[in-house]
C-alpha cells in the first residue's frame, strides 16, 4: 500500500504531512471540520491533488480502525 502520510524532523518540524508536500493533517482535518469539502482544499492547495488528499484521509480511518479495534496499538502511538 502506497503511503500518504509521512513525519521527518526536517519537514515541518516533524509535523505528519501528506507525501511529498509540506502541508500537515492537521490543517487538512481542520479545514474539514469547518466543512471544507476535498474540492475547495485542493483549489488552496492544488500541487497536493485530490488522490493524495483522499489516500491520506483513507490511512488515517484505517489507523482509527485499528486503534479502535485495539490492534497493535502500541506500535500505531510510536509511528
Amino acid at each position: 500500500m502506497k503511503k500518504y502520510i509521512t513525519s521527518k524532523p526536517d519537514v515541518m518540524g516533524g509535523a505528519p504531512c501528506i507525501v511529498g508536500t509540506r502541508v500537515p493533517i492537521d490543517v487538512i482535518l481542520s479545514l474539514l471540520k469547518q466543512d471544507y469539502t476535498l474540492k475547495k482544499i485542493e483549489k488552496m492547495y492544488p500541487w497536493v491533488g485530490i488522490d493524495r488528499l483522499e489516500g491520506a484521509l483513507d490511512e488515517l480511518s484505517n489507523l482509527a480502525d485499528k486503534l479502535a479495534n485495539g490492534k497493535d496499538n502500541q506500535t500505531i502511538l510510536q509511528a
